[in-house]
């Protein structure tokens, strides 16, 4: 029997990248997405390559969802083992300029998403008598703030402080709880961060921002969806049992913590 792994906002992005990792690691993936056209696309995609997925649309930020979201992926394969909460957003303002809007939004679905993710994941856990790994998206910037990224900084930490927690607390249940923090990746949100800090700055031009941050990697490259899903495939798997309460820094070397 395939393991089963549900993977939040996964229809692009990073989250794309580990859910067809899991999906070539040999686990029954439900990808999972806001965003119904992407969504479709991207089981379609994965089905023409074999993988044996199916899709949930969803809202991370309403608690109802993501316990809908672990129902319909328990219905489908009949159990599950791994729930990685990955969907988030960003906002790029300077400190001054935060709004409540924008506090609101990065919480519910940054944190919030991430809580009832988390519970819902458990829960299922606990029903079926079996061990269960959860892991979360967290970031560099859940172990160092950056300016003009206040709101998404305080939301990271956040993430990894309910990390901390519910390791702590469902550990009696042989359940883990840790998660990834990635660091400058080529993506949708890297491109929108860039192109807002452009916004705000006097000297900066589109593209400096982001090769600011990645001209810091001690590895010399930005990073790729792949060496995120690498991690969480480790995560994801039994040779990770005795590991709980961790968010692991995969950036490159970025943040030393």
């Amino acid at each position: 029997m395939s393991k089963v792994a549900i993977v939040t906002g996964s229809a692009g992005g990073l989250g794309k990248g580990i859910a067809e990792r899991l999906c070539s690691d040999g686990f029954s993936v439900v990808v999972h997405d806001i965003n119904e056209q992407l969504l479709n696309e991207t089981v379609n995609e994965f089905k023409n390559k074999g993988y044996d997925v199916i899709g949930v649309k969803g809202d991370v930020s309403k608690r109802n969802d993501q316990f809908n979201l672990v129902k319909k992926g328990v219905e489908k394969f009949g159990h599950l083992d791994v729930f990685v909460n990955n969907a988030g957003i960003d906002a790029v303002s300077p400190f001054l300029e935060i709004t409540e809007e924008q506090l609101n939004k990065l919480f519910s679905i940054n944190v919030n998403g991430v809580v009832f993710g988390t519970q819902a994941a458990a829960e299922q856990f606990i029903s079926q008598k079996s061990k269960g790994k959860i892991i979360n998206a967290c970031s560099i910037a859940g172990h160092e703030s950056y300016e003009m990224l206040g709101t998404y900084s305080a939301t990271k930490h956040a993430v990894k402080s309910f990390t901390h927690s519910a390791a702590k607390e469902l550990a009696k249940y042989q359940i883990t709880v840790n998660a990834y923090c990635p660091g400058v990746a080529k993506t949708k949100m890297w491109d929108r961060i860039d192109e807002e800090m452009v916004k705000y700055s006097d000297d900066l031009k589109p593209g400096e921002a982001f090769e600011k941050f990645s001209s810091e990697i001690a590895l010399g490259r930005y990073q790729t969806p792949e060496d995120v899903a690498n991690l969480v495939s480790f995560l994801a798997s039994d040779d990770a049992d005795y590991i709980t309460g961790q968010a692991i820094l995969t950036d490159g070397g970025l943040v030393y913590r």
